[in-house]
C-alpha cells in the first residue's frame, strides 16, 4: 500500500503550526484526504448491502465535494494526496452500524471543517470548505441521524423488549437533536452516554466523535471570543 509522506498529519485531520508543510498545503491536502476516505467508506457500504440509501446519494455527494477541491490544490501548486483508504477501511457487519458510522464519520468532518477553517486565509479556500461543511451538516448528518432513528423503529433488535428499544430510540434521538442544535455541552454529553446501552448503538466511535467536535467547537469559540 502507497503511504503519503504526510500520512499522520492527514490522518490527524488538524493543522499542524509546527510542520514544515505551508497552512494552505495542509488544509487542503487534509481536506481532500477526508472527502476520499468518505467516498470510499460509502462505495464499500454500498458493496455489501447494495444500493442502500443514503448512502447512494451521499456517496456521490463526497465525490463533488473532492472534485471541488482538486483545483485548489491545482491553484496552489500542493500535491493531491494518495488515496490509500480502499485497504484501509473496515465495514460494520448491520445496517444500522453503517448508519452510525455514517454519523461519527460525519461528526468529525464537521469538526474537521472547524480546525481548517480557523487557519485559512485565501478567500476561495475558504468559501469551498464552509460550503463542503455546510453539506455534512445540513444534508448528510441529518440523512446518517434520520436512517439510524428509523432503523430502531423497523429493525428486530435481537434481545431487547419493545420498551427498551423505545426508551433507547428515544434517547438517542435527543442526543442527535442536541448535536445537531449545537447547544449540548462536555457534562450533558457524558450523561447522555452513560444511559445508553452500547451493545445496541455502536457507540463507542460516534462517542469519541461528538466529543472531539464538542471540544473543537468550544475552543474554536472561545477564541473568537
Amino acid at each position: 500500500m502507497e503511504i503519503n509522506y504526510d500520512e499522520q498529519l492527514l490522518l490527524s485531520k488538524r493543522v499542524d503550526v509546527n510542520n514544515e508543510q505551508i497552512i494552505v498545503s495542509q488544509v487542503l491536502r487534509i481536506a481532500v484526504y477526508d472527502e476520499f476516505k468518505a467516498y470510499e467508506t460509502y462505495s464499500k457500504v454500498i458493496e455489501k448491502f447494495g444500493y442502500v440509501q443514503p448512502f447512494v446519494s451521499i456517496k456521490e455527494a463526497e465525490a463533488v465535494h473532492y472534485a471541488a477541491l482538486i483545483p485548489l490544490l491545482k491553484k496552489y501548486n500542493v500535491e493531491v494526496p494518495i488515496n490509500n483508504w480502499t485497504e484501509k477501511i473496515e465495514i460494520p457487519n448491520t445496517y444500522i452500524e453503517c448508519c452510525e458510522l455514517g454519523v461519527a464519520s460525519e461528526i468529525n468532518n464537521i469538526s474537521m471543517y472547524d480546525d481548517l477553517l480557523s487557519y485559512v486565509k485565501e478567500e476561495d479556500v475558504k468559501d469551498v470548505l464552509f460550503k463542503l461543511q455546510a453539506a455534512s451538516y445540513n444534508n448528510h448528518l441529518p440523512s446518517f441521524r434520520n436512517c439510524v432513528l428509523n432503523s430502531y423503529t423497523t429493525e428486530d433488535n435481537s434481545g431487547f423488549n419493545q420498551e427498551d428499544i423505545m426508551q433507547k430510540f428515544g434517547e438517542y434521538q435527543m442526543f442527535l437533536d442536541d448535536i445537531m442544535a449545537g447547544n449540548i455541552d462536555q457534562n450533558k454529553l457524558t450523561e447522555i452516554f452513560s444511559k445508553l446501552n452500547m451493545s445496541m448503538i455502536s457507540g463507542a466511535a460516534l462517542g469519541s466523535a461528538a466529543i472531539a467536535f464538542l471540544n473543537n467547537y468550544a475552543s474554536n469559540k472561545n477564541n473568537k471570543e
